[in-house]
């Protein structure tokens, strides 16, 4: 039976390495304009004086391999590394089947016919090796002179398996679905928004901005749709089966053993229709005829698959329920839902709940762990809480401007902040920005339109994620 030899494998990668050539990496990619993120992940990248390797994750379809590639162009502009230096496998090819890590950077080192050797290699969608974490913990051992990046498009496998084997060798960098504020600046539509010497954003045009908006809470998210019509026009096919399915009928099943993946499937669709509602495991079981304790775990899943987010509720005091009943739900990019169940108009009943899901998408980038406040007469969207496990802000979504003429209807923010003086409460509106509202709570009150919300916030988490605060304030 013939093999397959080391010469034809190296003929791959000395295709798949075209800038040991030129220089430069593959037009494909150079064409295209990098994501904001790819300043913290070069930074990371290029931090060779810890011995880790780094693990790229995200969902389906974000940019992680194009993302890959930008950084390795900036690498090669930078002049510190040769060309013959840097190294990228996509490990779903079948010429590297069986290869250990260890094999693969000995054949690219004979490929490239470098005499001193790599010093970062990039292996994509590494999932495709058995027991690869158990590989790159040895490799990075063995070899603290190459910095190792690996990334791969099963997200739930990557982080379960960087978790339980690569604590003190693995640093994980998440790269999520698109911001708002990406949403934009990868259109480069940037006439719209003045950023002020104190980060704040101030809009000139607040009902076209807010048409930029709509599109992005049904089409934003995932690259491809602000290159291609035709996605756009077929985004249930594209975000259903591309992300969805492949997820949900593929990379979890096979992780987890899950035997009735229509039962999973069947789940999701019911979170991501009620995305931003509260939801309970006696609804959930009720409604889908599933145990709670499988539910429960179909939720641990999701979420490890980037698919939702569950945060978690907090009473009006501030305290964190010792049982918990009840608790919210998100898609993690309010494209999943409008994919399943069609595009949203700037006046359908549905807007309200779709604007506090791509809320808090911006959020889902930071590393703050946020919270809702919610009691038998009031709720209000999202609590963050201090060191101290105090509250210090709060903001509800609104897509109306009924509460800028009507604030004192504001009853549970109310509620809220008068029982917690030291707080800073904000509201959004559809268009109204003002600052230092009167009403009857103890403290200021701020609006701003919801769109230039997520714009700052998206923003703020790609540029300041290890801020304690990002909240957003009028000046």
């Amino acid at each position: 039976m013939r093999e397959i030899s080391s010469e034809q494998r190296r003929h791959r990668m000395r295709a798949d390495n075209p800038w040991w050539e030129t220089g430069q990496i593959q037009d494909d990619y150079s064409s295209l304009k990098p994501r904001a993120y790819i300043e913290g992940f070069t930074r990371l990248v290029r931090q060779t004086t810890v011995r880790r390797a780094v693990v790229l994750m995200g969902p389906r379809r974000v940019g992680k391999t194009v993302l890959i590639h930008h950084v390795i162009a900036r690498l090669l502009d930078s002049g510190k590394y040769a060309s013959h230096e840097v190294g990228y496998l996509s490990l779903d090819r079948p010429l590297y089947m069986r290869l250990s890590i260890e094999k693969l950077s000995d054949e690219i080192h004979q490929a490239n016919q470098n005499p001193s050797g790599l010093k970062i290699l990039f292996l994509d969608e590494i999932q495709y090796l058995p027991d690869w974490e158990r590989h790159l913990k040895a490799f990075v051992d063995t070899h603290p002179h190459i910095k190792c990046i690996v990334s791969g498009s099963s997200a739930a496998a990557l982080r379960l398996k960087s978790i339980e084997s690569g604590a003190g060798r693995f640093t994980d960098f998440l790269l999520p679905p698109l911001t708002f504020y990406e949403y934009l600046d990868l259109q480069q539509i940037e006439n719209l928004v003045i950023q002020d010497q104190n980060d704040q954003a101030s809009v000139h045009d607040i009902e076209e901005f807010n048409h930029h908006f709509i599109d992005y809470i049904n089409f934003g998210g995932y690259p491809e749709t602000l290159a291609s019509p035709e996605i756009r026009s077929d985004a249930t096919r594209y975000v259903g089966v591309d992300i969805i399915e492949k997820v949900l009928l593929r990379d979890l099943p096979s992780l987890y053993g899950i035997q009735d993946v229509q039962e999973l499937y069947a789940l999701f669709t019911t979170l991501a229709y009620n995305t931003a509602g509260e939801v309970s495991l006696d609804d959930l079981s009720q409604d889908s005829g599933v145990a709670k304790p499988t539910i429960k775990r179909y939720l641990e899943y999701l979420e490890a698959a980037f698919l939702i987010k569950v945060v978690h509720r907090i009473d009006q005091n501030a305290r964190r329920f010792k049982r918990i009943t009840r608790f919210k739900v998100y898609v993690t990019a309010p494209a999943l839902r409008c994919a399943l169940f069609g595009p949203i108009r700037e006046d359908d009943p549905e807007m309200g709940l779709a604007a506090e899901t791509a809320a808090f998408a911006q959020w889902f980038h930071s590393r703050l762990d946020l919270h809702y406040a919610g009691w038998k007469s009031g709720e209000v969207d999202i609590v963050h809480l201090d060191r101290r496990q105090q509250p210090d802000w709060c903001v509800d979504i609104k897509w109306s401007d009924r509460y800028a003429r009507r604030p004192e209807e504001l009853k549970s923010m109310k509620t809220l902040s008068n029982r917690h003086p030291g707080m800073t409460p904000l509201i959004t509106t559809r268009t109204v920005a003002k600052k230092d509202v009167s009403w009857p709570g103890k403290t200021r009150l701020d609006l701003i339109p919801t769109s230039t919300y997520c714009y700052m916030v998206g923003r703020r988490a790609i540029f300041d994620p290890d801020a304690d605060t990002s909240l957003i304030v009028m000046n």
